[in-house]
């Protein structure tokens, strides 16, 4: 019990050091936070084992932070925003859904439509094309981007992306005899969907009410904190949505009260100080490499190649269908690659049914921490060279 009062302490300090040691170096604070779990962890010195407390910890700090990005949120941009994060999402699901599946193939074999084979090979695909945006999101904090309309795109298109990706998940399972209901899924997704809605209106309402007799009080926050959870719940248990989509949803229900944006900075104070940096090195944490042979290791570099290749191309190619420029084409792609808790929790399941080997594990966290460090460090380069656009440019026909 006490041990973890000496990880959590470890992981702070830590944590804080290495985010300082990465600002000095002009690089975004959450690498230093990842770094810092790396070294604390398995992979270096061995201080810290990631625990079910310091597990919970670390959901709390991509729940509160996927919260505040909702807070955030300019409704109009989102709403403007949706068609456009809609195309992009479905077009970063697809390319890497092929991309994996033939790079499973071209390293053990193509097999016939329908074998097992060729569903292992489909898994892995499906392995890559999920996306963890927080890693974006606080970095496009640390930028000033975040509430702009490429921002907006970029977040709103993560959203979709996982509920696609939790789609294609089902599927794969199900079509591979492994227990998915295709039909259930797309039901439950629907109705969560439709749940958000009634809700969102109503409880937006209520906490109008609330905000207009009791402005800039914490009950107000604790309040809010509590709908942030409670959907995050509800879209997990009941729905099979991740709670970070939940607590997403219920930001946005909140965005538009008189409030929003002292409770955001409220928000931000105890995610900052506890949670979001034990997130940031709980990836870090997770990471062991001492099992790696030879073949794996050189399955692992195609994996994490392929995953950001085909991610940046899709989503890449997608915004600039819908007319955004080619720098900011390609801050969307970046913005997109990186995976997290989805890919994760994708990874975990296909373990459990037996879909992939334990052996492959390895190559989703090598792609986890490739992706966490490389995209603050891209996009902070990609928006030293090229700064935002005004949003509105985004809805025009680029120039030649």
């Amino acid at each position: 019990m006490y041990g973890f009062f000496k990880d959590l302490a470890i992981i702070l300090i830590a944590a804080k050091l290495f985010g300082l040691a990465a600002r000095k170096c002009k690089a975004p604070q959450v690498v230093g936070e990842i770094l810092a779990g790396l070294v604390i962890g398995p992979c270096v010195l061995n201080w810290v084992q990631l625990s079910d407390s310091i597990s919970t910890f670390a959901e709390v700090g991509v729940v509160l932070l996927m919260f505040s990005t909702g807070l955030g949120t300019n409704l109009r941009q989102l709403l403007k925003a949706g068609p456009i994060a809609t195309l992009v999402a479905c077009v970063g699901v697809a390319v890497p859904l092929v991309g994996g599946t033939l790079l499973y193939g071209a390293f053990y074999g193509f097999s016939a439509v329908g074998s097992t084979e060729f569903y292992r090979a489909l898994f892995i695909g499906t392995i890559m094309t999920a996306t963890s945006v927080s890693i974006t999101v606080a970095t496009l904090q640390e930028l000033g981007a975040l509430k702009g309309f490429l921002g907006t795109t970029i977040i709103s298109a993560a959203v979709i992306d996982d509920v696609i990706g939790i789609i294609v998940l089902t599927c794969v399972l199900g079509a591979g005899g492994e227990g998915g209901n295709v039909v259930q899924v797309l039901l439950n997704t629907v109705l969560f969907f439709v749940v958000a809605i009634g809700v969102g209106i109503v409880w937006n309402r209520v906490m109008t009410w609330l905000d207009n007799r009791n402005p800039h009080t914490q009950r107000v926050t604790i309040v809010s904190l509590g709908f942030c959870f409670g959907m995050a719940y509800i879209a997990e248990t009941y729905f099979g949505i991740a709670d970070i989509t939940g607590a997403y949803i219920a930001g946005i229900v909140l965005c538009t009260i008189h409030d929003a944006s002292y409770v955001e900075r409220r928000v931000d104070i105890s995610n900052y100080l506890m949670f979001s940096p034990v997130f940031f090195a709980s990836i870090g944490l997770k990471t062991d490499i001492s099992g790696l042979t030879p073949e794996i290791a050189l399955f692992s570099v195609c994996f994490v190649l392929v995953a950001l290749v085909t991610k940046i191309i899709g989503c890449g190619l997608a915004a600039r269908v819908c007319r955004f420029n080619w720098p900011d084409s390609l801050k969307i792609g970046v913005g997109m690659m990186t995976r997290g808790e989805v890919a994760l929790i994708v990874a975990q399941k296909g373990l459990a049914v037996g879909m992939v080997d334990s052996v492959y594990f390895t190559a989703v966290i090598l792609l986890i921490i490739v992706s966490s460090v490389a995209t603050p460090l891209i996009l902070k380069v990609l928006f030293a060279k090229y700064p935002a656009a005004n949003p509105s440019s985004a809805l025009k026909p680029a120039e030649t």
